[in-house]
């Protein structure tokens, strides 16, 4: 089941007696305990009827003797266990999980991972309750869930604006739904959120970022390339090289994958696991630097993101160490 069908069913008054959110993505599981702890009893109720337990800081015993108070002056009362993973003993709570009380809505946060699939608390999971699975998105993925937010929240976001923020984020949902909410509070309703609303809010700036750069690299464009690098050397919190650096490289180690894949730009989008509308820039880049150039860029990178850290360098600055770099990489 979804986080969003999760909230739907509760919306709608729809209330099983557990649910367990696991798995590697703290941004779903996050959102449906907020909404547990902040939205399933009105206000007035919370006082009575909310618990909220932290796994580091409880034991197996009291989330249970939790779980069987009956609600008072309500129909049902909310138990909120958080860093699950923390707690001792955690397998003991299938004593209650086997036989729940159908006037508690159990809500627990079990980040960092998933337990044993194998053990008789998974199968009594699956048996008395709902389980949330959760798994980090790949990074192709995230320029459509942000879209995907944007919308939710009842706006729209061009696709550049979009691969623009996830590419200085990095594969953080928290951060990127905390950035577009910043956005949706400081833009006009209705209004499509572009590149310059990106520049304006989030502090990204639309000409000079990795993504312009690795554009521009992957055309020969020279005088680009050095301006974004000039850009960065001015402003070293704009693109530090340690971002830079493995940005780079990843953007070559894909073009390096384009020689063996045969298919429209659909299906060499997904043999690369980025966004289709990447892929055009990949085989530009392919057919600027070959198989050859592109085989020396990747171990340029690798010399140069070493010297990064001091490793063989005798401490060129950042700015540069980078200017060099791209002159070898394309000429």
């Amino acid at each position: 089941m979804d986080y969003q069908d999760i909230i739907k069913d509760w919306k709608q008054q729809k209330f099983k007696s557990l649910y367990w959110l696991e798995g590697e993505e703290d941004f779903f599981i996050d959102q449906v305990t907020a909404y547990a702890e902040h939205q399933l009893l009105p206000e007035a109720e919370r006082g009575f009827n909310l618990t909220v337990l932290y796994g580091k800081d409880t034991d197996w015993t009291t989330v249970i003797n939790a779980c069987r108070r009956y609600p008072m002056f309500a129909e049902k009362q909310v138990v909120v266990l958080k860093e699950a993973q923390a707690m001792r003993d955690l397998l003991k709570l299938e004593t209650y999980i086997d036989n729940p009380l159908s006037s508690t809505i159990f809500v627990v946060a079990h980040k960092q991972g998933k337990i044993d699939g194998r053990s008789k608390l998974a199968k009594l999971i699956k048996e008395k309750g709902v389980l949330l699975s959760t798994k980090k998105l790949y990074d192709n993925q995230l320029p459509n869930w942000a879209e995907a937010y944007v919308s939710s929240q009842g706006l729209a976001i061009t696709q550049k604006a979009a691969i623009l923020l996830v590419d200085h984020i990095g594969n953080d949902l928290s951060r990127i739904a905390n950035e577009i909410d910043k956005l949706l509070v400081n833009l006009p309703a209705q209004k499509k959120i572009d590149e310059g609303d990106i520049e304006k809010y989030v502090g990204i700036s639309k000409e000079y970022n990795v993504f312009e750069l690795q554009n521009a690299v992957g055309l020969r464009d020279t005088t680009k390339v050095y301006k974004i690098i000039s850009y960065f050397a001015a402003n070293p919190k704009a693109a530090p090289i340690q971002m830079t650096l493995p940005a780079l490289y990843n953007f070559f180690a894909k073009v390096n994958l384009i020689y063996s894949v045969k298919g429209n730009e659909k299906e060499v989008a997904s043999a690369l696991g980025v966004h289709p509308f990447f892929v055009k820039d990949y085989m530009q880049a392919a057919r600027q630097y070959g198989p050859e150039g592109t085989e020396k860029a990747i171990l340029l990178l690798h010399q140069y993101n070493l010297r990064s850290i001091g490793i063989n360098d005798s401490g060129v600055e950042d700015g540069e160490l980078l200017k060099e770099l791209m002159y070898k990489i394309m000429n």
